[in-house]
C-alpha cells in the first residue's frame, strides 16, 4: 500500500471536473503539494487560489498539452524550481463528438495530440527522476472507449485505444527494469462531468465524479494496474473475444443502447 505522505502530485487538466476532485483527494490523504497543468487559465488561477487560501501547497502552470515545446518548457521550470514530482496523473482530455467525415485536420490531430501524445511527453519528462529515486508512480486516465468502437468517438477512441496500449507497455517496462515506478490504466465509462454533456445510457450507470476520484486514489496506493469502472467494464475485452463482432453489435451497441449513447451529445461549451 504506496502512503501519499509527502509526496507531490501533478494533474493535468486538474482546474475543473474530476482533475480538480482528484487533486483536493491528494492533498486530504496527505500530499504535500499539488501542481496543476491546465490550458483554462482563469479556472487554474481560481483553483489554485481556493485551495491556497487554505493553508494548502498548490502550484499552477498555464499548460497547452496539444504543444510538446510548452509541455518541457512547463518542466524545466518546475525542475528549476526544485520541484520533483512523485505522482502524475495524466487526466486531461478532449471529445469532438462528431462522425468520423465531419472531423476536420484539426479536429483530429487536437485530439490524438492533447488523449495520446501528450501523456507520453509528460511521464517522459518525469519518469527520469523516478527512476534515479527509485520510487513513483505514473496514472493515465484512458477510457473504456479504448476497448470499444463507438459511433462520434472514433478517432477519440483511436486516442485511447494507443493510450491503453501505451500505458500497459510502460508498466512492463518499468516493473521488468525493477524501478520501482508502479503504472496505472484507468478505464472508465461516461463521467458526469460537463466534457460528455448530452450523453444517454439507459442501461451502464453514468459515473459519479466523486466515485471515480475515490477509486483512482485507492488504485494508486494498492499499485493497482488497471482500474476499470464500472466493474461491467471488466467483462468487456472477454466479450469482445468470445462473440463474433456483429454479435456483440448487436447486443452491446443495440440491446444496451452502446451504440446510441452519443445521440444527443453536446459536450462541454
Amino acid at each position: 500500500m504506496k502512503n501519499l505522505n509527502g509526496k507531490t502530485v501533478l494533474i493535468t487538466g486538474g482546474a475543473s471536473g474530476i482533475g480538480r476532485l482528484m487533486g483536493r483527494r491528494f492533498l486530504d490523504q496527505g500530499a504535500t503539494h499539488l501542481v496543476i497543468w491546465d490550458i483554462q487559465e482563469q479556472a487554474l488561477h481560481e483553483t489554485v487560489a481556493a485551495l491556497s487560501a487554505e493553508g494548502l501547497r498548490v502550484s499552477g502552470y498555464a499548460v497547452d498539452l496539444a504543444d510538446p515545446a510548452r509541455i518541457e518548457a512547463a518542466a524545466d521550470e518546475m525542475k528549476a524550481a526544485g520541484i520533483a514530482v512523485d505522482i502524475v496523473v495524466n487526466n486531461a482530455g478532449v471529445i469532438v463528438g462528431k462522425t468520423f467525415v465531419e472531423h476536420s485536420s484539426k479536429d483530429i490531430s487536437l485530439t490524438m495530440d492533447v488523449n495520446t501524445l501528450a501523456p507520453i511527453y509528460v511521464a517522459k519528462e518525469f519518469l527520469p527522476g523516478m527512476i534515479a529515486r527509485g520510487s513513483g508512480h505514473i496514472v493515465n486516465i484512458a477510457s473504456a472507449a479504448g476497448f470499444v468502437p463507438n459511433p462520434k468517438m472514433s478517432v477519440y477512441c483511436a486516442s485511447k485505444w494507443a493510450m491503453i496500449g501505451w500505458s500497459d507497455s510502460l508498466r512492463v517496462e518499468m516493473e521488468r527494469a525493477k524501478t520501482g515506478v508502479g503504472v496505472t490504466t484507468v478505464t472508465p465509462y461516461y463521467i458526469d462531468t460537463g466534457m460528455f454533456a448530452g450523453v444517454r445510457s439507459p442501461f451502464i450507470p453514468i459515473l459519479k465524479a466523486e466515485y471515480v476520484a475515490d477509486r483512482v486514489i485507492a488504485a494508486i496506493k494498492s499499485n493497482r494496474i488497471f482500474l476499470r469502472l464500472p466493474w461491467i467494464i471488466n467483462l468487456v475485452p472477454l466479450l469482445r473475444g468470445i462473440l463474433p463482432l456483429r454479435w456483440f453489435d448487436k447486443i452491446g451497441g443495440e440491446w444496451l443502447r452502446i451504440y446510441h449513447t452519443m445521440d444527443n451529445f453536446r459536450g462541454r461549451k
